[in-house]
């Protein structure tokens, strides 16, 4: 399990350096890498309570943080959060008298600086300001991400463990793929086999991407694409994720609906040979851009380089997307504990697609993927 007070004790002394008197988190991925409290899934729309702005946990330089909740999150949503002094927001008091109370508390002045979650509300950074308007304002990320780039060895046996239940729900739906079937099949069917697998949710929307001479990798008509039958021949390309414990997983593999022809084969087997390239390349002292480079030069000898469309991937942990980002221009430097997507591709409207997707943990002599299997091609005949 994560060290939560070592967490909390080690950004204190980083406000304390940079002269920083308070951070305000609401509920995210920081506030849990500092204190393990979780986040709930989203919902499309805003179901919003009386007083959520003041929702997160109040955090100064010295001692210990305060959460704040309203009543109908601390009932309905966080009624489990244990070890941390809670302070709940009646429905007919006032949230900004709560939050006085706690600046005055934590004896924040009024030319303080104070740091905000980088996605709270506008609501949260106006009433803050209201209290104190001639405080500095700055972000919370630029002491949290940091740390939160590389992971310790509890983070990797949580995304590990991620990974193992992501690959056993790819497993799963191989011998329910069947011709006819559509999107919207493949994707009810992954997300059940990730719950029944032991995720707490998906990581991101699942998604499936066809390619064939009757499939364009045309998204902009989503239920089209949903519910459009998959007759060979077809690529078919996964890309889904398990949560577990707070962390995200982000998985692919490519497969075939018909029997594929020899060009298909050559580039699905590029692709594979990408990925090895780049993963061997996520060694510490390396940069962003050589991990790049290294998977790409692959795709590019094989005569498709512009079907490789995007980067080769992005850090990963309690955010899906984190930065930074396996790509030209980003010379950032590889250190162990960095983990990182490898997903090379190759994408032809009209002809074919194919992918391959596992994250990555960046070791001194290289990458090390926490999935591996099912990399032979699966035919749908």
């Amino acid at each position: 399990m994560p060290n939560y007070a070592a967490r909390l004790s080690n950004v204190q002394s980083l406000m304390t350096e940079a002269r920083i008197d308070l951070i305000f988190l609401s509920r995210s991925a920081n506030l849990h890498y500092l204190t393990g409290i979780g986040r709930d899934e989203p919902n499309f729309g805003n179901t919003m309570y009386p007083g959520e702005w003041v929702t997160g946990a109040w955090i100064p330089q010295a001692g210990a943080p305060i959460l704040t909740l309203p009543r109908m999150m601390a009932e309905f949503h966080m009624g489990a959060v244990t070890g941390y002094d809670v302070r709940v927001l009646p429905d007919t008091e006032d949230p900004a008298k709560m939050a006085r109370d706690l600046l005055d508390h934590f004896k924040i002045g009024p030319r303080a600086h104070i740091a905000l979650e980088d996605r709270a509300w506008v609501e949260t950074i106006l009433n803050i300001q209201r209290l104190r308007p001639e405080a500095a304002f700055g972000q919370a990320s630029a002491l949290l991400m940091p740390l939160r780039v590389i992971k310790d060895e509890d983070e990797i046996a949580i995304m590990r463990k991620a990974g193992e239940i992501t690959e056993a729900a790819y497993v799963a739906t191989l011998a329910n793929l069947r011709h006819g079937m559509t999107n919207l099949d493949l994707i009810t069917e992954v997300n059940y086999q990730l719950q029944k697998h032991g995720a707490t949710t998906n990581s991101f929307v699942t998604s499936f991407y066809n390619m064939g001479p009757n499939y364009p990798f045309d998204f902009s008509n989503r239920e089209a694409v949903l519910l459009e039958p998959l007759h060979a021949p077809v690529a078919v390309s996964y890309d889904f994720g398990a949560v577990y414990e707070g962390y995200c997983y982000d998985f692919g593999r490519s497969v075939f609906f018909g029997e594929p022809d020899a060009e298909y084969r050559r580039a699905y087997d590029l692709v594979i040979r990408s990925q090895a390239a780049g993963i061997a390349a996520l060694r510490a002292g390396n940069t962003c851009e050589e991990a790049d480079a290294a998977a790409r030069a692959v795709i590019v000898e094989g005569g498709y380089g512009p079907a490789f469309r995007h980067r080769l991937g992005h850090a990963i942990g309690l955010d899906v997307h984190e930065s930074p980002f396996l790509t030209r221009g980003d010379t950032t430097t590889l250190r162990p504990g960095m983990c990182f997507t490898a997903e090379p591709s190759i994408f032809l409207p009209h002809q074919f697609g194919a992918r391959v997707e596992d994250v990555v943990v960046v070791r001194a002599d290289g990458g090390e993927a926490l999935t591996v299997g099912y990399k032979t091609l699966h035919v749908v005949a």
